[in-house]
């Protein structure tokens, strides 16, 4: 009896995805609005109406779903929503981050600040910030920028929920270089041809 070749396994394909920011990643890193009220009232700063924020840009969006809905298929609208959804969370994200470095350094300048054998820490002249209390304001303005575009992406999201009728998620696209370069497929391809 003669052994049949037995046809080689085809062994399925992982494809790793690079992960989206999630609304959830954003909030983390962004003030909410009671941190935003304190850091407000303790560097005077104006306190952003953050429901008026979300609930100005659900409307918006929303208002452009309507708009656009007799030119758009369902699809199309989810695409394009998931899209604009996503630029919201990943701007509120990325200040997010901006204003935790921004505290990171104001905690570094005002522990050196503190220590009374470094001169180049000192307070500036009279009538001028020294470089920590800079740092501070500065972070607390961050803050105060993150917590709006926090409160943009919430009401953002709350539209894409509203119009598409789903939960939005952040888009996971596949990673384009997925450990094999063109070079290896290329000399891969030439042996197998030569035999």
């Amino acid at each position: 009896m003669a052994k049949t070749a037995a046809a080689p396994r085809q062994t399925a394909r992982v494809v790793p995805l690079r992960k989206g920011t999630s609304l959830d990643m954003a909030r983390l890193c962004c003030p909410d609005a009671g941190q935003a009220t304190l850091i407000s009232e303790s560097f005077g700063l104006t306190t952003v109406d953050g429901d008026a924020i979300r609930d100005l840009h659900e409307k918006l969006i929303v208002q452009t779903a309507d708009a656009l809905g007799e030119g758009l298929g369902e699809r199309a609208m989810q695409i394009h929503l998931q899209r604009i959804v996503g630029a919201y969370v990943g701007s509120a994200h990325g200040a997010g981050q901006f204003y935790s470095r921004a505290v990171s350094e104001a905690r570094d300048a005002t522990a050196k600040a503190a220590c009374d054998a470094r001169d180049e820490d000192l307070d500036g002249p009279v009538g001028f910030d020294g470089a920590a209390q800079r740092k501070r304001e500065f972070a607390a303005d961050m803050a105060i920028q993150s917590h709006a575009l926090l409160m943009a992406a919430e009401g953002a999201v709350a539209a894409y929920e509203q119009v598409v009728g789903e939960r939005w998620k952040p888009f996971e696209r596949p990673v384009e270089n997925s450990g094999r370069s063109v070079d290896r497929k290329a000399a891969d391809l030439q042996m197998a041809a030569l035999g």
